[in-house]
């Protein structure tokens, strides 16, 4: 909610194949970027959650980083109806960029989620519940049906032409289907920030191989200010964790006040077991599995 000297904001950074996908960019998000190592200017997507400073104040200084480090290719940001007008003021110290930017808003006055495909990143967002309109996000990696050879032999159909089948194209008056097994399970990760536990939220997230979600308070004595200030409790992530089914709960978004959030850790466990205490720069490496 606040950077402190030892703890940046909440910040998300996917990398698939070379190119990046950021979820939200508070101040020091570029310096963790840089500590990282992974580049700037394979950055093509932003996705923001809401509107408040600690999720966008650090856009002006990361979109004039990619500008210097020779970006020229259009940057995507998606986020709540009015981003393209928030952005546009932040830009006012930044206005001179090596690239163009494209705005895609989702409302959220609907309950349920609105699905786009951004390159390889299939993104969902859910509408939350908080003081600002704001989202959340499960970004997936689809993944097709295993090739059979068998039935393209079965089928008459020209070696050559394989490849282009495999990759899930028609050529001709082949298609896909017709060599394709059945879509074998994908990579799902989901974020969710700066909300109640709604009733939406297990859904959403169903079956995500990691769910990062906020943690602001860890005593459950804070339940009540956490609903006055549309926030959760470490308890109320780890219940949608078990919800939801997801494989492993990060937790992250901790109030300033929170200085030790690991002291919270083993009650939380006992609720949801597969829980981490989220820190700057953590990272994991997540493999499809046939």
């Amino acid at each position: 909610m606040l950077p402190l000297p030892s703890r940046f904001l909440s910040s998300l950074l996917l990398r698939l194949n070379g190119r990046m996908l950021l979820v939200d960019c508070g101040e020091g998000t570029q310096i963790t970027m840089r500590e990282l190592g992974w580049g700037f200017v394979n950055l093509d997507f932003i996705l923001i959650t809401h509107f408040h400073a600690d999720h966008v104040a650090g856009l002006p200084g990361l979109l004039l980083s990619l500008s210097n480090y020779g970006r020229t290719q259009e940057v995507t940001l998606v986020g709540p109806v009015g981003l393209g007008q928030v952005v546009n003021s932040l830009k006012v110290i930044a206005p001179e960029l090596g690239f163009s930017l494209k705005f895609i808003e989702f409302s959220t006055e609907d309950k349920y989620a609105a699905e786009i495909m951004l390159g390889e990143f299939r993104v969902s967002a859910l509408p939350l519940s908080h003081s600002l309109p704001c989202l959340g996000y499960s970004i997936s990696i689809p993944r097709k049906g295993k090739f059979d050879p068998r039935k393209a032999i079965a089928l008459n159909i020209p070696i050559e032409y394989w490849k282009i089948l495999q990759e899930g194209k028609s050529f001709l008056c082949y298609k896909p289907e017709m060599v394709l097994g059945p879509p074998r399970k994908g990579l799902k990760v989901s974020y969710i920030t700066d909300t109640l536990p709604i009733d939406t939220i297990p859904d959403f997230v169903f079956g995500s191989d990691l769910f990062i979600c906020e943690g602001m308070y860890g005593d459950e004595e804070y339940k009540e200010k956490g609903e006055t200030n549309f926030h959760m409790t470490f308890a109320d992530a780890a219940k949608l964790a078990v919800a939801a089914e997801v494989e492993q709960l990060w937790l992250t978004h901790f109030s300033p006040a929170l200085t030790a959030p690991e002291n919270y850790l083993e009650r939380t466990k006992e609720i949801f077991d597969n829980t981490v205490v989220g820190h700057d720069r953590m990272t994991k490496t997540l493999k499809f599995v046939d």
